[in-house]
């Protein structure tokens, strides 16, 4: 089971002709609102892609919220350990020509309080998702439950000091190229040093993968037109621990995350466009038939 601990949000996606710049003024092409958020975008892509996911974000009592948790389960999200006792934040989201974005988000609920909650019902062997803004402090709490193995998105994490301590806690980390400053080395040995598998995505360019025994692997992304880069790493990070979950090694996971979140890309919103494994596996069979 992976247990995905991490931000809920209503996306506010507005299309624009260029991203905006200190006092511009844009008419934008389209607004829409749609389901989003790191943790539960990953625990979707997860559900979608085969694996028993459950989200344990933090809503609130309303109807929005409700109906963000239906969407969810509608994917095979267990969300069951989703506390009701906040509110559903909102993520403003500004999409550029290319599909570019930049995204301007609210903090949620998720405490130390709520984390302790959720280790406490975890069983031995069973994966927990982090996002990056939880640390440091997360990182106590799960050195303190040994046998919940952790990976983390460290997308939001703006710390050197808070990096090296999920480095520290966690089997896994994801990172963007953009966030290699973050490990105040070089991957390969973060990996070695801290017994983490450290992977770096980099969007259209691909992946690579460092392992704690020194070893790396790269691979790239799939062609695909793209229309929308919102919620691509976060398909990346459930894809890849959702191949995990089901045994297979760290780069063929990174293998299988990327094919699923460039595809992810080819539709808009960060969800429409995420696979579930026989769309991805035609896909994958396609891209083989063409080599």
């Amino acid at each position: 089971m992976i247990v995905f601990c991490g931000y809920a949000n209503n996306d506010v996606t507005v299309y624009l002709p260029a991203l905006p710049g200190v006092g511009a003024r844009v008419q934008a092409r389209a607004l829409h609102r749609r389901d989003g958020g790191m943790g539960a975008n990953a625990a979707f892509a997860a559900a979608r892609l085969g694996a028993e996911a459950r989200f344990a974000g933090v809503l609130g009592a309303d109807p929005l919220s409700a109906a963000f948790l239906e969407e969810l389960g509608r994917a095979g999200v267990d969300t069951s350990w989703t506390a009701r006792d906040g509110e559903l934040t909102t993520a403003i989201v500004l999409v550029g020509p290319d599909g570019d974005r930049s995204i301007i988000s609210q903090d949620d609920a998720i405490t130390e309080a709520h984390l302790r909650q959720v280790l406490d019902r975890m069983s031995g062997g069973d994966l927990l998702y982090l996002d990056g803004y939880r640390f440091p402090w997360a990182a106590a709490l799960v050195r303190a439950a040994p046998d919940v193995r952790l990976a983390v998105d460290l997308d939001g994490c703006e710390d050197a000091d808070a990096a090296r301590s999920a480095l520290l806690a966690a089997e896994h980390v994801v990172l963007s190229a953009e966030q290699l400053a973050l490990l105040g080395t070089e991957p390969g040995t973060a990996a070695v040093d801290h017994g983490t598998t450290v992977v770096v995505t980099e969007g259209a360019r691909g992946w690579r993968l460092h392992a704690p025994d020194g070893q790396q692997w790269s691979g790239p992304a799939l062609e695909v037109a793209v229309r929308d880069t919102t919620g691509a790493g976060d398909c990346f990070t459930g894809g890849y621990l959702a191949e995990l979950e089901r045994g297979s090694p760290a780069h063929e996971a990174a293998r299988f995350a990327a094919a699923a979140a460039s595809l992810s890309c080819t539709a808009e919103g960060a969800r429409a466009g995420v696979p579930d494994r026989a769309s991805l596996a035609e896909a994958l069979s396609r891209t083989r038939r063409s080599r």
